[in-house]
């Protein structure tokens, strides 16, 4: 792919800054999502689905730590964690949003995540959060794949 450099303000510098992931974005990688909504990559791992900023955090981390768990192949604990240092915040807070707030123990959304049960999980997902029921559709379509 061919670059061209370009030059940009103080404000978009600071803008495009605020946008992005430290020490894993550039200005094109903040630029392209943004733009163009496109995903972002998993440190080592594949890339992840990237959300519109109208989801609420609760959802967008549930459905983060589910897509770690079911494509990348990790434990819940280690998406877990993963999930909570790219959002720079405390493991328990993701937890806090796919247990507490959906109203399910740890091994109740354990047995949620057993492939036999994902189409359950989405649907509580769909209750829980009934406008966003298309992000929620394509999510789980993209599990799939």
């Amino acid at each position: 792919m061919k670059f061209y450099k370009i030059e940009i303000d103080e404000t978009i510098w600071n803008y495009l800054k605020n946008h992005a992931d430290p020490f894993e974005d550039t200005p094109n990688t903040v630029l392209r999502r943004l733009l163009f909504g496109k995903t972002k990559k998993t440190v080592g791992g594949p890339e992840i689905p990237s959300f519109t900023n109208g989801i609420p955090r609760a959802l967008q981390q549930t459905l983060e730590v589910i897509y770690e768990m079911k494509k990348v192949g990790r434990s819940r604990s280690e998406a877990t964690n993963i999930v909570a240092q790219r959002k720079g915040t405390a493991p328990q807070t993701i937890i806090d949003k796919y247990c507490r707030q959906l109203n399910k123990k740890a091994y109740e959304v354990d047995q949620l995540l057993q492939d036999q049960n994902l189409h359950e999980f989405k649907q509580l997902l769909e209750r829980k959060f009934p406008n966003h029921h298309t992000v929620i559709r394509d999510f789980f379509k993209l599990l799939e794949e």
